[in-house]
């Protein structure tokens, strides 16, 4: 059975947040060096060893930086020209075999199933991790029926993914 979907695109806001969010939660170890520094130099400044606060200011400095470079990351990459096709409107059918993502009745391409690395639910809709900061959505309101959204989802869960 074959799962069409409406015709949508992926929002540029929405790209941007939740890429940034799976980044973070992917390198979120490398916040817990500023969280050390951090708490080093609250440590040394109360107990009256070393008397400054620039530890504290530079962990947290640090810390802000490294998370605007992700963020500035996925915004620019909404505006590149080459990234420009992510957020154009394609209709999909989605089987058990592929992923047909179809640009109009007689252009499109084909996603396997060995390319997504996995998915997940949320309250929005389903979404196909590729790779970093590659992702498909499929919205709630995409499906062209309550039956459609089902048989998506025994997809995934056949393909192990959910």
């Amino acid at each position: 059975m074959i799962v069409k979907t409406k015709k949508f695109a992926l929002d540029k806001k929405h790209y941007i947040k939740k890429a940034f969010v799976s980044q973070l939660k992917k390198v979120k170890i490398w916040f817990l060096i500023p969280a050390a520094v951090a708490v080093l130099g609250l440590v040394l400044n109360f107990t009256g060893v070393y008397k400054n606060w620039w530890i504290l200011i530079t962990a947290i400095i640090g810390a802000l930086l490294f998370a605007g470079f992700w963020y500035l990351q996925f915004y620019a990459a909404t505006q590149l020209e080459q990234n420009k096709q992510m957020f154009d409107k394609f209709a999909y059918e989605v089987d058990s075999s592929k992923i047909m993502v179809k640009l109009n009745a007689k252009e499109g391409g084909i996603i396997k199933w060995d390319m997504i690395s996995s998915a997940e639910k949320d309250e929005t809709g389903f979404y196909l991790h590729m790779g970093r900061g590659q992702f498909l959505h499929f919205r709630n309101d995409v499906f062209n029926s309550e039956h459609d959204f089902k048989l998506f989802e025994s997809i995934l869960r056949r393909k192990n993914l959910l």
